[in-house]
């Protein structure tokens, strides 16, 4: 795949990358930080994905996005989201 969908979310210490493809996270104390804590993650599983066989591989669904991005608060935040396109 030449890139990935991510959504980019600050929680109350650091920042969390969430691939929309396969449902990896990274996190960092920035945003840079988190993104390449999430590509070095993608890679170990491309790793995997080419020497197994029965490696599950799955879209995140719309409720598991909902709750990312609500976690930590009882209702949706009004914080900062931000959707990359991330070449790994």
């Amino acid at each position: 795949m030449d890139f990935y969908t991510v959504v980019l979310r600050q929680s109350s210490v650091y920042w969390v990358a969430l691939c929309l493809e396969n449902g990896i996270v990274g996190q960092g104390n920035s945003q840079d930080q988190a993104i390449a804590k999430l590509k070095e993650a993608i890679d170990s599983w491309q790793a995997i994905v080419e020497t197994e066989q029965n490696v599950h591989q799955a879209f995140v669904s719309i409720k598991e996005l909902h709750e990312f991005l609500t976690l930590e608060a009882k209702e949706p935040a009004l914080e900062n989201y931000e959707f990359r396109a991330v070449y790994a």
